[in-house]
């Protein structure tokens, strides 16, 4: 079994692939799409989870997905003809950094997503790109609750912690309207969500040639995320403007 579909498995009773509860997501896209009829692009948009939260709630939004996955976006495909938004979601399968729009967007997204550009000021300057006079950028990445052990570094990369992340991001010329930093309940949601619901993938299917590896990676994220980064890593959404 590939990356693609562990982590497919993994998200499956989870609403998006980062730690948000579906509360805190509906209080970002509301602050992020203030008119209702924004164009919308994703880049790294994986099952195309925000996009399809944002045109089911906002039947005047139209959206673009981006993303090298061709079972991510064939996820988001079928997401969308499920809750017939099919005429108002464009996906395109290319690298992120790769893409490119005749038209700018007005809310430009990338969440958990910025390992595409190499890191989140990359990215920043990649969204800039996109983005419209008077736009905004949601953008989601992690930083470091606590000093962290060289094994948790080594494991999710080289985070600097939430005060010096904001000091950057305004530092190249972006303004904070709102954000969210995940609570140690969404944390842990997330994780056990993830790790839980491949255990148990395992063993409900004990005759399956994959289940073995699929119950080791299980076991290897649980204890990966006890013991090297829970109580270190955390994640900040960010809803962001351009200075003038």
């Amino acid at each position: 079994m590939n990356r693609e579909q562990i982590s497919r498995i993994a998200h499956a009773e989870h609403p998006i692939k980062a730690p948000l509860d579906d509360d805190s997501v509906r209080r970002l896209l509301d602050r992020a799409l203030p008119r209702g009829d924004e164009r919308v692009l994703d880049l790294g948009c994986g099952g195309g989870e925000w996009l399809l939260r944002a045109l089911d709630s906002r039947p005047r939004v139209h959206a673009e997905g981006v993303d090298v996955s061709e079972d991510a976006l064939a996820q988001a495909r079928e997401g969308a003809e499920r809750l017939g938004l099919q005429d108002r979601l464009v996906l395109h399968q290319r690298e992120a950094a790769e893409f490119s729009s005749p038209q700018p967007f007005d809310l430009v997204l990338s969440v958990a997503a910025t390992h595409a550009f190499g890191g989140l000021l990359p990215t920043l300057a990649a969204a800039r790109k996109h983005l419209a006079p008077g736009g905004r950028v949601l953008i989601g990445d992690g930083f470091w609750e606590r000093e962290p052990s060289p094994a948790a570094v080594e494991m999710l990369g080289d985070f600097a912690d939430l005060a010096t992340t904001v000091d950057r991001v305004v530092a190249e010329g972006w303004i904070p309207v709102d954000g969210h930093v995940s609570t140690r309940q969404e944390l842990d949601a997330y994780e056990w969500a993830c790790w839980g619901t491949l255990a148990s993938w395992a063993l409900d299917h004990p005759a399956d040639p994959d289940s073995a590896q699929v119950r080791e990676t299980a076991h290897t994220r649980y204890s990966e995320w006890l013991h090297a980064y829970r109580e270190s890593w955390g994640f900040v959404t960010l809803v962001l403007r351009r200075t003038s």
